[in-house]
C-alpha cells in the first residue's frame, strides 16, 4: 500500500467513524478511528506534503476518538489521545479542551486548569472553553469546601 492509498484508507475509516459517532455508536466509532489512525502511524515514507496531510488527518482521528472515549467514560484513554495530538501540534485548542474535560472527570483539577487556561489563551472568546472553565471553578470551590469540612472534622476529633 503506497502513501496515497494509506491516506485514502484512513479517510474512509474516519468517515465511517463519523457516521457511527453521529448515530451514537461511540464504541464502534472509536474502533474505526483507531483503525484509521493505524494506517498513518509510524509511516516514514510520506513526502513533506503528504506528511502535513497525514498529521492533520491523524490528529483529527485522535481527537474524534478522544470524543468517543469521553462519551464512554474512558477518561484516561481520552487524555492519552489528546496528548498524542499535542505532541504533533502543541497549540491545538481542541486537544487541550478535550484533555481538560478528561482531567475534570477524574478530578485532576490542576491539570484541567492548566489545559483549559492554555486553550483560553489561544481562543479567549470560545463559548465551550468558557463553560468548561466555569465548571472547573465550581469543582474547585466544592473541593475547598470539602477540605474545610474534613479539617474541622479531624480537629474536632483531636480535642
Amino acid at each position: 500500500m503506497d502513501s496515497r492509498e494509506k491516506i485514502e484508507a484512513c479517510e474512509r475509516n474516519k468517515s465511517i467513524g463519523n457516521s457511527l459517532f453521529k448515530a451514537g455508536n461511540f464504541w464502534q466509532a472509536s474502533k474505526k478511528y483507531e483503525k484509521a489512525a493505524k494506517y498513518l502511524d509510524f509511516d516514514h515514507s510520506f513526502t513533506d506534503e503528504e506528511k502535513a496531510s497525514a498529521n492533520a488527518l491523524c490528529s483529527s482521528c485522535y481527537l474524534n476518538n478522544a470524543a468517543c472515549k469521553l462519551r464512554l467514560a474512558e477518561y484516561s484513554e481520552a487524555s492519552k489521545l489528546c496528548t498524542k495530538v499535542l505532541e504533533i501540534d502543541p497549540s491545538n485548542a481542541k486537544a487541550l479542551y478535550r484533555r481538560s474535560q478528561a482531567y475534570l472527570n477524574v478530578s485532576d483539577l490542576e491539570k484541567a486548569e492548566a489545559d483549559i487556561s492554555r486553550a483560553l489563551s489561544i481562543h479567549p472568546n470560545d463559548r465551550d472553553l468558557k463553560l468548561v472553565y466555569k465548571e472547573l471553578k465550581e469543582k474547585q470551590r466544592e473541593y475547598k469546601v470539602y477540605q474545610a469540612e474534613m479539617s474541622r472534622t479531624i480537629l474536632s476529633r483531636m480535642v
